[in-house]
Formats: C-alpha cells, structure tokens, sequence
C-alpha cells in the first residue's frame, strides 16, 4: 500500500514525497481512512511509528477540501495539545512540512516565552493550532484563541498529558469546543484508566492499538546489569567507555538527579547535559539543537521532557533508573532502533528495583538478558520472580488458643472486679444464709442487727441489703462492673441533706 491509495491531494503526496515517505506504517494504514471519514479515534501506537503523520495527514486533506467549497476567510479549524513544549514544536513542524504545498497557515503557542509573538501569528490568521494547556487557557482567557469555530481536536500523548495533572485544564478546553466536531486521542501507551476517561470526550470511537501488548521493537537489543545503587555512576563509566557511542540519551527518574548527573558526567570529560521542565525554552531548544547536531554527545533527560525529542539516528538509549510503570519503559526504549537502525537498550537495576523490571518482562512477555561480566555486579541472588504478596492481618479472634465457649463467657463476665469466682458464688451464699437462719427467733434477730455495723450516714436495712445483692448479682451476669463499696462523690451530693 502507498499514500496514493488513500486519494489525498496532489500536493500532499508532493510533501511527503519530499520527506522520502515512501509506505505508510500500521498506524498510519489503520488511522487516516478513519479519520477521513471523520470519525473520532482512540488510537496507541509504540513510539517511532509515525502517530503525528497518521492524524495530520487527513486533517490537513480535511481542511484543504473544506477551504475549497467554502471559499471563506480564514479561520481556526484544527486544534492539536500536546503535554510539553518540545512535542509541541515537533507536530507544528510536521504540519509544515505536510502543507508546504498548500495554503494553510499553523502556529504553535506554549509557555515559557514571551506570548508576543504567539498572539501576532494568531491575529494574522491560522488554520492549525498546536498548544500546551497552560498557554492556550491564558490566550483563550486574554480572548486572543476563540474555539468555537474548532472541526478538529487532537489530544497528542493523552496518558502523559493526564498523569501530568492536565485534567483539569482538559475539561476546560473541551467544554469550550463545540459539540459537533472530531476527537481524536493519538498515545504511545493506553491503560485502562486512561481509556475509561477517554471514552468521556469521544464519540461513539474507533479503537485502534498497534501491538496492543506494547512489545519492544525487534531491532533493540536489551540488556539489564545487576547493580547497587551506590555503584551506578561507576558502571555509567565503564558502560561509556566500552560502548565508544558519541551519541546517547539517559533516562532519570527525578530533574535533581538529571542536573547531579550531567554534573558527574562533565567531570569526567563527558559532553553532556540535562533537559528537564525547569529549565527554559530558550536553555531546552538549544541543548536539543546541539544534541541533534553532535555539539553534545550525552543528553540527560525526564521521561516527560524526552516526548519531544526525536532523532532518527540514537544508538544507544540508558536506563539509569527503572521506571515503575512498565510502558513507560517501551516508551524509552523505542527512542533508538529507529528508521531500520539498529539501537541498544540498557537498563541499571538496583535491588529495590527488580521488581519493576520483573513487570517489564511481564509486558513484553521476554527476559531482558543479564549481563554479569562487569566489575560492579550485585552478587545478591536474583529469584527471578515476582515478590511474594503480603499477608493479611489475622481478624479478630481468629489467632491461637481455645475459643472460649458461652459458659465460660458468663462465668468470666460474672468475675469482674471482683474475686475469683465471688460473683457466681455470690447469691448461692445469701441464699444459703438466709435458708440457715432462724427469722422466727427474735433473739437471734436482735443479735444479727447488734452485730451490724452502722455507717456515719446511719444503719442500713436488711430490706436495702437484699436489693443491693440481687443487683451486683444482676450486674455479675451481664458482665459489667459491680459500683464500689465506697460512695462516689456524685451519690454523697445527690442523697439527701443531713440536719444540721
């Protein structure tokens, strides 16, 4: 198959022509006759696939037909986000490039510079819009970018524009287009979060996935070196050294570490220098310019600055450290190996780090080979398999010992407070006194009441004395704690005045 079969306009099959594009790749095959239907698309594709090609190729054909029958002033048709400054830059270029033939005008706006050359450009007029949220929310605010006109929006790198926390300027901007229109969301990976919330802006979609299980591109060659974490700088040297590459891209988890390692690397007489998203625009342009052109051999970078890098030629690709998201690591593997090239992927795996790297080889359904015959190696043993989960708390009762049963549950209830086996004992012995005693003697009943002591606050009853009883009795079986003998403060205040 050719582009020719897909009957675009003359002077778009010139551009690409020109740009040496020869067949269209799968993702291109798929997409473009979807998208010239103008359906809405959910499309994943690993990276170096030529996913920019596949949605601006037939939107540009969109636009040039839609120009044509109209025959009216220009306007803003076709909207594309992108999550960084580098990527943004990337798609502008590849839309002039498609229309450099055509009469159709694209600008690109992102943050990070001053915005008076962005808004001179959109006053002038432009068909095709590629921003950064931030950026466009501002100019869409200063009423500069008016949306309402918009036929298509593309969402370029949705998983990462979503994991950055761009949610919320999403629903924005999509609340602000119209309804009747087309989305499409273009990703190099797809989870399934991401695509229960894409389903939320689409209409009624086309899905397409490229190798669904994000396979590794054939021509990579992997390898993982067993290391401690303290050891890694000196293994980045060996590597280097033995592998004589004057161009390489190291990925870092944190932008601290990418600037710590550029640092580390210069030291040791490496042209080298990190890009991340605290640097400028200005600072990040030219150290990808000078990467691109060979003035920098080593290129630090953040998983999300390194979207907008693309180099057809980038031999060997490092992980310094491994990511924990396992697509993310197809992802930055698939930054070498491109155009037909062969790459080599290396990844530095520390021991809290295995893990991650057991759920790569999960994905792409492989063992990265281990590489052993370096002077830095972790000889700590590698079981080569997933961690053990973690064990459930025991529920309650449910530990060692005896159940107990429900007799010894009242007899224990019965015991609080009081002696071992008092409360169970306790109304047997009244019982058994007053069965003994002799009420029809009156002496013997003038002895007991002698006997008695009396409290300061005068004799007690023997009426009063059986009610007590049967109540701590009561209060035995219940399980609940017998009131001390004592009067408590409370009950001398609330019992009657004395006279005085």
């Amino acid at each position: 198959m050719t582009f020719k079969s897909f009957h675009l306009n003359p002077q778009i099959l010139q551009a690409l022509v020109e740009a040496k594009y020869e067949e269209p790749t799968p993702i291109q095959t798929q997409a473009i006759p979807v998208v010239l239907e103008g359906r809405d698309l959910l499309a994943s594709a690993q990276t170096g696939t030529g996913k920019t090609a596949a949605f601006a190729i037939p939107i540009l054909e969109q636009i040039e037909r839609a120009k044509g029958k109209e025959k009216t002033h220009r306007k803003l048709r076709a909207l594309v986000v992108t999550p960084t400054r580098e990527l943004a830059l990337q798609v502008c270029e590849n839309f002039q490039m498609y229309s450099k033939h055509l009469r159709i005008r694209s600008a690109v706006i992102f943050g990070g510079v001053s915005q008076h050359k962005q808004t001179r450009q959109l006053e002038r007029g432009v068909d095709v819009l590629v921003a950064t949220p931030g950026r466009l929310i501002d100019l869409m605010e200063q009423g500069y970018v008016k949306l309402n006109e918009i036929e298509h929006v593309v969402l370029d790198e949705a998983d990462h524009m979503l994991d950055m926390g761009f949610i919320a300027a999403m629903k924005r901007i999509i609340k602000a287009l119209p309804k009747k229109r087309q989305s499409l969301f273009f990703s190099a990976t797809l989870p399934k979060d991401i695509i229960e919330l894409a389903h939320g802006f689409l209409n009624n979609p086309e899905e397409i996935r490229i190798q669904p299980t994000q396979t590794t591109a054939e021509r990579v060659k992997q390898a993982a070196y067993m290391v401690n974490k303290e050891d890694k700088r000196s293994l980045l040297l060996h590597v280097l050294k033995e592998e004589h590459q004057f161009r390489v891209l190291i990925f870092a988890r944190t932008k601290y570490g990418c600037d710590k390692l550029a640092k580390f690397l210069r030291n040791n007489d490496f042209r080298a220098s990190a890009i991340h998203g605290d640097k400028s625009q200005n600072q990040r342009q030219r150290i990808l310019n000078d990467f691109k052109d060979g003035r920098l051999h080593i290129l630090i970078a953040t998983d999300v600055a390194a979207r907008g890098i693309d180099i057809s030629e980038l031999p060997l690709v490092i992980n310094f450290n491994v990511p924990n998201v396992p697509e993310t690591y197809v992802h930055r593997i698939g930054r070498t190996g491109r155009a037909s090239a062969d790459g080599i992927a290396i990844s530095f795996v520390d021991v809290d780090e295995r893990h991650f790297l057991w759920g790569v080889e999960k994905l792409i359904g492989n063992e990265v080979p281990r590489v052993e015959n370096h002077p830095f190696v972790d000889e700590r043993e590698d079981p080569r398999r997933e961690p053990k989960k973690k064990r459930r708390a025991p529920k309650r009762g449910s530990g060692r010992g005896r159940k107990p049963s429900h007799s010894s549950k009242r007899d224990s209830g019965g015991a609080k407070g009081k002696g071992k086996g008092e409360a169970s004992k306790g109304p047997r012995q009244k019982s058994e006194g007053r069965s003994s005693r002799d009420d029809s003697n009156p002496g013997s009943q003038r002895r007991r009441a002698n006997s008695r002591p009396e409290s300061r606050s005068g004799s007690r009853s023997g009426e009063g004395n059986q009610k007590r009883g049967e109540q701590r009795s009561s209060r035995g079986r219940s399980g609940q704690k017998p009131r001390s003998s004592r009067p408590s403060e409370n009950s001398k205040r609330s019992g009657p005045r004395r006279r005085k």
